[in-house]
């Protein structure tokens, strides 16, 4: 009887010690699950919507899952949630004063209600250094395939002359444009923008050479590619995101940017007509964008609070029709504003809009704001004594082991000769975590700015693959924001004791 408290203690220690034991293989099969459903939903988006949308589901429902079973795992607020919930309230309300509100409702649940899940599955499950390189090496590979399919479109022919995105009249040399799995150039060519803008902001926090001239190499083709679709908006805005950082922060960059856009232009007498014509004269799809916002300005001045409706651009612009009134063009179907900003006020209202906005902005400015102390800084760091704690970005290596790996690596550069293939190797196939988020991170609010430019000429967000793309940026930088502020925190309290 004596050792029967003692069997007891033995038993229930032995039974939490299986608790914690069963606990920590949930979440490593957790781990695992969610990590593929990252990998899934970031290489599908631009490749095939419908699978990255099936993959969001089974995501987003074991996010939901892990979120009850593991005690681990606690939902977390993201910075703008509350702009975005104003947003997606006022969406909904303007179903009430659609021409049709089924086809708003229909419309409004399948493209708001997929824009709020990638929201929440990127930004519940954006933890680790892990599952931000799985995101970035899904889009990247996403990314290759389709500038690989784009040159390809190039070399053996598209001709889109009949295909109404260029005025034959105004550029009758102009026969080729290429769109490889997006719906028309000028998507394609948003697309290219905010993907030239991801590898910028990578290559500027990166210094190791192999990783930098992969990412320069990157560029190159991203850029030849982006020339290729011909689109004029795209192409001044990506280039007026470049000019602004160089002349801003750093010179080189301005110049590498007008020798390469120079160089490319040069090679390209119709780039360089079509780049030119926007400053010297309007074809026709410039005089239809000026008679589309002239249509919409009206269409708020009378819908001013709830919009027209979700969706219901095409059904109301007809009635606003200014400019093809008695042509034959009245036939076509006109479904966006081209312009991003009065798009949304005109269908959702402008309170509605300016909480989109206020969500679109502040995620902007969050992201260029983000920063992460490098291996080197933190190295100084404990030198002084105020060595910061590790953070989610390596929560099993720790700090010394990423510090230990970037002395390997610049050794190994120290000791190497001018050209090594295995140490190339090396320094590709390791990236230090806090360089690449904070390059992601700077490479987001870059592509929040040329979002925000291409959508004073057109709508790219009416394209549901890449407002999916966007929302997918703006949960990884408030994900990156919370984790980079936690680390700040703790540098300080380390700094205070």
């Amino acid at each position: 009887m004596p050792d029967t408290p003692g069997k007891e203690a033995i038993t229930q220690a032995e039974a939490r010690v299986l608790e914690d034991l069963r606990a920590k293989r949930r979440a490593r099969q957790f781990d695992r699950w969610l990590g593929w459903a990252i990998v899934a939903v970031g290489f599908a988006l631009a490749l095939s919507p419908g699978a990255a949308t099936a993959a969001l589901l089974v995501g987003s429902a074991l996010t939901l899952w892990r979120l009850r079973a593991d005690p681990a795992m606690h939902f977390r607020r993201l910075p703008f949630d509350i702009p975005v919930l104003i947003f997606a309230g006022f969406g909904a309300a303007s179903i009430l004063v659609s021409p049709d509100p089924a086809f708003s409702f229909y419309n409004y649940y399948n493209l708001v209600g997929v824009y709020l899940l990638m929201y929440f599955f990127i930004g519940q499950n954006l933890r680790t250094g892990r599952e931000l390189k799985l995101l970035i090496a899904s889009l990247a590979a996403s990314a290759l395939l389709c500038v690989l399919y784009g040159f390809y479109q190039f070399a053996f022919g598209i001709d889109t002359s009949a295909m109404k995105w260029v005025d034959g009249e105004a550029f009758p040399e102009l026969r080729k444009r290429v769109f490889s799995t997006w719906e028309n150039p000028n998507i394609f060519a948003g697309y290219l923008d905010v993907m030239m803008c991801l590898v910028f902001g990578v290559f500027l926090r990166v210094k190791a050479r192999g990783q930098r001239l992969v990412l320069a190499l990157a560029l190159l083709a991203l850029a030849a590619c982006l020339a290729m679709t011909y689109a004029r908006g795209a192409c001044l805005a990506v280039a007026a995101v470049f000019v602004a950082y160089g002349a801003l922060r750093d010179w080189h960059v301005l110049v590498t940017c007008v020798l390469v856009g120079g160089g490319i232009l040069a090679l390209d007498p119709a780039l360089l007509e079509r780049m030119t014509s926007v400053f010297t004269r309007l074809d026709t799809s410039s005089e239809m964008r000026l008679a589309f916002w002239e249509s919409t300005v009206a269409m708020i001045a009378d819908h001013p609070f709830l919009g027209i409706g979700w969706g219901a651009y095409w059904m109301v612009y007809p009635l606003y029709d200014f400019y093809m009134q008695g042509a034959a063009g009245t036939t076509i179907k006109i479904v966006h504003a081209h312009n991003m900003y009065l798009n949304y006020a005109a269908e959702i209202g402008i309170i509605g809009a300016l909480a989109f906005f206020w969500f679109f902005f502040g995620t902007l400015v969050t992201a260029l704001r983000t920063r992460f102390l490098t291996p080197e800084e933190i190295e100084r760091e404990a030198q002084a004594g105020r060595a910061p704690q590790p953070t989610d970005l390596s929560p099993e290596s720790g700090i010394d082991e990423e510090l230990r790996a970037v002395h390997e690596s610049v050794a190994a550069r120290t000791e190497a000769p001018a050209w090594n293939w295995a140490a190339f190797r090396a320094e590709v196939s390791h990236w230090e975590e806090r360089r690449l988020a904070s390059g992601f991170a700077l490479g987001i609010g870059l592509a929040l700015v040329s979002i925000a430019l291409n959508g004073l000429t057109d709508d790219l967000l009416f394209n549901i693959p890449s407002s999916l793309l966007m929302w997918m940026l703006a949960a990884a930088a408030a994900s990156l924001s919370l984790v980079s502020k936690r680390e700040q925190a703790a540098t300080r309290k380390e700094q205070q004791t």
